[in-house]
């Protein structure tokens, strides 16, 4: 068939000619019309023959239906991650080589090509092998898986979110009804009453696993009051865990803007979810351990807190205490008024002081002024006249030093100590007289 949906090939005449020869039949199913149709057994034929060329394919599925009917044994296959099916026939030289028989629930792969009956118009798979896949094959596929997620880096540690120290909501996707959820409520709400769960019961194993835990995981990271959430499963079969190994799965959790924890099985379990996740918890009840704090436990803290910030109080109460006693006891603050008694007395001390320097000063110069009193009395024109010395002057009022400046009878002015009086010369012929005689 080409990509316009005709069929190539030979017409193969068959039956009377319409209208009488086979060479006016249609040579694509695109050129066939009312007028113009094709015999039934010419569509089953070209159906047939594009059919046989098609390759044969190998499948994955799990056996969810298996009856044997003589040599033929008739299977149905599930998708392992969709809600699709498919049946099989398998021939019993095929089933015969199989080392164990096959059961419902096996995961199978199987090497299919299509067969198309024209008589019937009915196409059925043949199986012309199928294998088992056994616990080694699918522990080789999740370490490869493992492997180049953890080459993108999907699981290094940096990504990797804290954990809110107290989350006021947690989302929780798990099983319906199970003990996951049972585990994880009553440990939470043991250790921490008030806590407040946003639950998403999904299916955990099985086909529609991966898809509604995908999907639950969506809805609660685009809620804003969802602070963490928790993927709880309880143990079980590795094929039971496998959706947890799922790429699809573990790639949503990769790209969650919420802190997500695992809890999937028991302590030995190890799915992929495990790697991706922020955190891993070993079992759901390590989950709700690992989410939210012990409410004693945070109260003891309080108290040890309360404690130790009462005791820092009274130490530094005690220490501030004995510094202001110690402070209390220096001089200048046991006897607060001694600086200024001591500065009174230094200023009495300085002020007497400087009352006997000017004093001794002023007696000093007292005694200086007197002296230059006496002497300049002494030597004063009075104390002169006091002593019986008179000052002559004549008429011009010069002071007479020679008997040549006063001639006979000229006027002369003579003052002595008491007072003044006028005179007048007389003969000064024998006025001469020694110094010795005077």
């Amino acid at each position: 068939m080409n990509h316009d949906g005709a069929f190539l090939g030979t017409v193969v005449a068959a039956g009377p000619p319409n209208p009488g020869d086979p060479s006016t039949l249609p040579e694509t199913a695109a050129e066939t019309s009312a007028e113009r149709p094709w015999p039934l057994h010419v569509l089953s034929e070209k159906l047939k023959a594009h059919i046989e060329r098609a390759p044969a394919a190998w499948v994955e599925g799990q056996v969810i239906e298996l009856n044997k009917r003589g040599t033929m044994c008739f299977v149905t296959l599930r998708d392992v991650d969709a809600e699709i099916s498919l049946s099989l026939t398998v021939w019993g030289t095929v089933m015969d080589r199989l080392a164990m028989p096959l059961e419902r629930g096996s995961r199978v792969v199987a090497r299919l090509k299509a067969d198309f009956w024209v008589k019937t118009g009915r196409l059925s798979m043949q199986a012309w092998d199928i294998r088992p896949v056994g616990l080694g094959d699918l522990l080789a596929r999740i370490e490869r898986l493992r492997q180049d997620l953890a080459a993108e880096g999907l699981f290094a540690a940096h990504r990797k979110r804290p954990l809110p120290a107290l989350p006021h909501r947690i989302g929780l996707i798990t099983g319906r009804d199970s003990d996951a959820e049972k585990d994880v409520l009553r440990n939470a709400r043991l250790r921490w009453p008030a806590v407040d769960f946003e639950i998403r019961e999904v299916a955990v194993q099985g086909v529609n696993a991966v898809s509604q835990v995908r999907s639950a995981l969506l809805e609660l990271d685009r809620m804003p009051e969802v602070d963490v959430i928790i993927i709880a499963r309880g143990g079980g079969s590795l094929e039971d865990l496998l959706p947890f190994s799922n790429e699809d799965l573990v790639r949503a959790v990769a790209a969650a803007t919420t802190p997500v924890v695992s809890a999937i099985g028991h302590e030995a379990d190890h799915p992929l979810l495990d790697d991706v996740a922020d955190l891993r918890a070993s079992t759901p009840t390590d989950a709700a351990k690992r989410v939210v704090p012990d409410v004693s436990e945070e109260l003891q803290r309080i108290r040890q807190a309360r404690g130790q910030l009462r005791r820092c109080v009274d130490q530094l109460m005690t220490r501030e205490t004995e510094r202001l006693a110690h402070l209390k006891s220096r001089p200048v603050l046991a006897q607060p008024s001694g600086m200024v008694t001591v500065r009174h007395d230094d200023l009495v001390r300085l002020r007497n002081r400087s009352t006997m320097a000017i004093e001794g000063a002023l007696a000093r110069e007292s005694d200086r002024v007197a002296h230059l009193r006496a002497h300049v009395r002494s030597l004063s024109p009075q104390n002169t006249l006091d002593r019986g010395y008179a000052v002559v002057q004549n008429e011009a009022g010069e002071v007479v030093r020679d008997p040549n400046q006063a001639p006979q009878d000229s006027l002369l002015r003579i003052r002595v100590a008491g007072g003044r009086f006028n005179a007048r010369s007389a003969s000064n012929s024998n006025s001469h007289e020694s110094e010795d005689q005077i």
